[in-house]
């Protein structure tokens, strides 16, 4: 059971009140006649005031666990357990390493809870790897395997423990548990240690969960404090991952950080997981992927764990699963992202303080200087001492006080005559003289007293003098030789300590667009049902039960419903669809007719926010209105439609074209344009219609690194529904991407821009094998999949590429027998001609390359697109007029008249 933990078990809690103190405890009560209703005016009452010895024992209960088990102390970072271990470490220390079970034993002198406790708090500090040196096997965070035995595992003091946690003469002292032995009340220690630990525990009303930070971080940001400089602290994990802390609030309550694991992309059906959040290991991680399944919110293969120091989780995807949906659905659904709630809470002066970990540094740094401080200062006072008692050693052989001595028989007349002697030199002392000083220089063996050295004596004082004089130095400079101190110990203990969790923003992922559409939606149109039980019914799409669905009606009525086993919207269905409320790009083309025998108008619009399960009508709301034609566009296709009217008194025109193209788009709520105030027979499609939308503008956020339409990051330009993304990778691989929104970028991507095919791609690499540089230039050949454009072999590497169409580069030579060769320019585009993908290209020197460079590319007029053309649009008086279409950020046609 852990430390932190409440222990009910009585035979390892030996608290103050135990299983046989309560009963007697009672049992003393009852035989009082104690009334426990006596402040009651009705012994009926459902609240019932306790008195006598009730009314303290559970907040003396709540403070003892408070103190003494479940909050660590702001002075060293320490839980009471923790700070008895490390005691007891250091009182067995002798350089070896000593079995758990010893220190667990020789602990248990001063921690009254049991083994148990004690060996599970051991082992949590030290899989922190910073001030305990461990062998054997202690257990692995990364996988949730615990510890072996306290018996077959041994541990000592690491060396950096030995740095900043002890400083016996520094350090305050208590008596432990049952009055026998002394024990710290706080270590010394010089190193916000509680910081880069972290800590977490649960008391009786409140609790602490101090997430762990960087330790060089930590000791750059003691140093900005020592400078008056300001900083920020933000958790690094040692289980890595990607972390969001946007809202860390400086790890106070109501802060939140939401961590990932780090997936990528194996292959077109293999995910790989390299990293995991913190507060989850790979086994709970499996487990909450395996369920996700087994509900149907993603779709998974097969999984391995072949973590052993690092973490690899495969996880194979059935074919034709779309990687980067399963991605954020992992994200969404499972414990590859974990939010985590910080919550800084320590004693302090025996009371619990709530503080921020910015604060909990400054204290920490500012206890460092004063302990230093103190150190320096006993320091300082040893020293004195010493050189004064050479001083005092040196006066009294030099005058030869010695001689004398047989004439005094006692002790107070031979310090009476030894004090006179040495009063004309008082003044060269530091401080007084004392009978101890001279009971010591009587003391002195006369062996000594014949070969003193009058010249090695001054040179020690002299030392001592030295010696003296740099601590006053550093007293007086007490926050240079604080700085100094940190400093030295990220150069002694900084290297492999660098941070582990990436910092980055993320995205909202919205589990509706990432959940898997592992359910079939059915409709009956014509009795008005909808639902996933419907199997005999119409098929329309497959969806997931987070899912919306749109559902327009003959009589011109909207809804938009969740997915459910089977629900009633309306007769008379004519359309139904998975609903995204966030799509801007699909299109209704509609046209009614406006009450029983009113006029027939056309309309186009989209849908984005709605109420769900409420009624909207495409129509004015007039009874009898009824849709005659519809069509749903996924790109704001216009089709043109064939309008055949009926034959009505003396209309000539009973048929014509109208191109949806020439119709604005608007809101759902517009009345429209008027088709005809006759009644329309039919209404036949004659043409498909293209898109008439602008391309969409997408960006790319750096920050998420994820795609978007917001305006976001750097904009990538303007895509149309066949435009492709280039994406390409350090390790020398390429690829074309349909610009999906959910797409997952690799961390070492280096290029990202529209694709343009006669746009040649050329690159500088290092062939392994050949041990050369080259040069290249091609075309993606296959768009499709992903292509390798250096050789494969394991030390080939990619030096430069560029997109440019004429690009330059500068090669730097390595110096030969100290000669420096002069920097070479090169015309990429002169240099070779386009080739193939797979070709080798042309070396690029046969001298030993020290840096490869890019350059500004030479001038280039790029082809420009021709500018939207002038459209002539007919209304049913054969009036026309000129229309120039604009288009919004939305991807809507605007329509100025000239």
């Amino acid at each position: 059971m852990n430390e932190d933990e409440e222990n009910t078990n009585p035979e390892e809690n030996n608290d103050s009140l135990n299983e046989s103190n309560e009963k007697e405890g009672f049992d003393d009560i009852k035989a009082s006649g104690h009334n426990f209703y006596e402040n009651n005016e009705n012994p009926e009452d459902t609240i019932t005031k306790v008195t006598g010895m009730y009314k303290d024992w559970f907040l003396d209960y709540a403070s003892y666990v408070i103190l003494e088990r479940a909050v660590p102390a702001i002075e060293d970072g320490f839980k009471p357990v923790q700070r008895r271990i490390m005691h007891s470490m250091k009182e067995l220390d002798d350089g070896r390493y000593n079995k758990v079970a010893n220190i667990v034993g020789h602990t248990m002198q001063y921690h009254p809870h049991g083994d148990a406790s004690i060996g599970d708090a051991m082992v949590q500090i030290g899989q922190k790897e910073l001030i305990i040196d461990m062998q054997g096997n202690w257990g692995n965070i990364l996988t949730g395997d615990s510890a072996a035995a306290s018996r077959y595992i041994e541990a000592r003091i690491s060396k950096f423990g030995h740095d900043v946690l002890y400083s016996p003469k520094i350090t305050e002292w208590g008596t432990s548990y049952d009055g026998r032995r002394a024990e710290p009340v706080n270590l010394p220690v010089k190193f916000p240690l509680l910081l880069a630990q972290g800590a977490e525990g649960i008391a009786v009303g409140l609790s602490t969960k101090v997430l762990p930070h960087n330790f060089n971080e930590l000791i750059d940001s003691s140093i900005k404090i020592l400078k008056g400089k300001p900083f920020t602290l933000y958790p690094d994990f040692p289980t890595a991952g990607i972390a969001d802390v946007s809202n860390y609030n400086d790890g106070l309550r109501g802060g939140r950080v939401r961590v990932r694991a780090k997936i990528a992309q194996l292959d077109k059906s293999t995910l790989v997981i390299t990293q995991i959040p913190f507060s989850t290991n790979t086994s709970t991680l499996i487990d909450s992927i395996l369920k996700a399944n087994d509900k149907g919110k993603i779709k998974v293969k097969k999984i391995e764990d072949n973590t052993a120091a690092d973490v690899e989780i495969l996880i194979h995807l059935p074919s034709g699963v779309s990687p980067d949906k399963t991605i954020d659905a992992l994200y969404a659904f499972t414990a590859c992202e974990t939010s985590i709630a910080p919550l800084g809470c320590v004693i302090e002066n025996n009371k619990p303080l709530f503080i921020g970990v910015s604060d909990m540094l400054k204290i920490s740094t500012d206890r460092t200087v004063e302990l230093l401080k103190r150190e320096l200062e006993i320091q300082l006072e040893e020293l004195e001492n010493k050189w004064h008692f050479s001083t005092l050693e040196k006066i009294f052989i030099r005058e030869e006080m010695y001689i004398d001595f047989k004439l005094y028989s006692d002790r107070e007349s031979l310090y009476e005559y030894l004090y006179k002697k040495f009063e004309p030199f008082r003044a060269l002392l530091v401080r007084d003289i004392h009978d101890e000083d001279l009971q010591k220089l009587t003391q002195i063996p006369m062996i000594r007293i014949t070969r003193f050295d009058s010249d090695k004596a001054d040179e020690a004082i002299a030392k001592l003098e030295a010696e003296m004089e740099r601590i006053r130095h550093d007293l007086a400079n007490i926050i240079d030789f604080s700085i100094a101190f940190f400093t030295t110990l990220k150069e002694k203990y900084g290297k492999g300590k660098e941070r582990q969790t990436e910092l980055r923003s993320f995205d909202t992922i919205e589990a509706t667009k990432v959940a898997l559409r592992n359910t079939k939606l059915y409709v009956n149109k014509a009795e008005g049902f909808l639902g996933t039980g419907l199997k005999k019914d119409e098929y329309v799409a497959d969806c997931s039960d987070i899912d919306d669905v749109i559902v327009f009606l003959r009589d011109g009525r909207m809804v938009i419903t969740k997915v459910d086993d089977k629900k009633f919207i309306g007769k008379d269905i004519i359309h139904i669809a998975i609903f995204d409320k966030n799509d801007k790009r699909t299109i209704y083309n509609v046209i009614y007719r406006d009450g029983k025998s009113g006029a027939s108008f056309v309309k186009r619009f989209n849908v984005s926010a709605i109420t769900r399960d409420k009624e909207y009508h495409v129509s004015q709301e007039k009874p009898g209105s009824q849709i005659l034609y519809f069509s749903s566009n996924p790109n704001g296709e216009a089709e043109v439609v064939t309008i055949l009217l009926r034959q009505v008194g003396s209309v000539k025109k009973l048929k014509w074209d109208l191109d949806f193209s020439d119709i604005l788009i608007k809101g759902r709520s517009s009345k429209g344009n008027t088709v005809s105030k006759y009644p329309i027979k039919k209404i036949e499609l004659k043409e498909k219609g293209i898109s008439t939308l602008r391309p969409r503008k997408i960006w790319f956020d750096d920050t998420v690194q994820r795609l978007n339409t917001d305006g976001r990051g750097e904009l990538l330009g303007e895509f149309k529904p066949n435009d492709r993304l280039l994406i390409i990778n350090q390790s020398g691989k390429l690829k074309t991407i349909i610009p999906e929104l959910t797409t997952h970028f690799d961390s070492d991507m280096i290029v990202l821009e529209k694709w343009k095919p006669t746009k040649p791609i050329s690159a500088i690499y290092y062939d392994g094998e050949k041990e050369r540089y080259y040069l290249k230039r091609f075309l993606v050949e296959n768009e499709s999949r992903e292509e390798t454009f250096i050789t494969e072999h394991e030390k080939s590497q990619l030096e430069i590429v560029s997109t440019d169409w004429r690009p330059m580069a500068e090669v730097i030579f390595s110096k030969v027998k100290g000669v420096q060769k002069e920097t070479l320019e090169v015309n990429l585009e002169e240099f070779i001609a386009v080739k193939g993908i797979k070709a080798l290209g042309n070396q690029l020197t046969t001298d030993k390359v020290k840096q490869v460079n890019l350059l500004e590319p030479l001038p280039f007029e790029e082809p420009v697109e021709p500018e939207p053309e002038k459209m002539e649009v007919k209304d049913e008086n054969n009036i026309s007029e000129s229309i120039n279409t604009e288009l919004d950020d939305d991807g809507q046609i605007t329509l100025s008249l000239d």
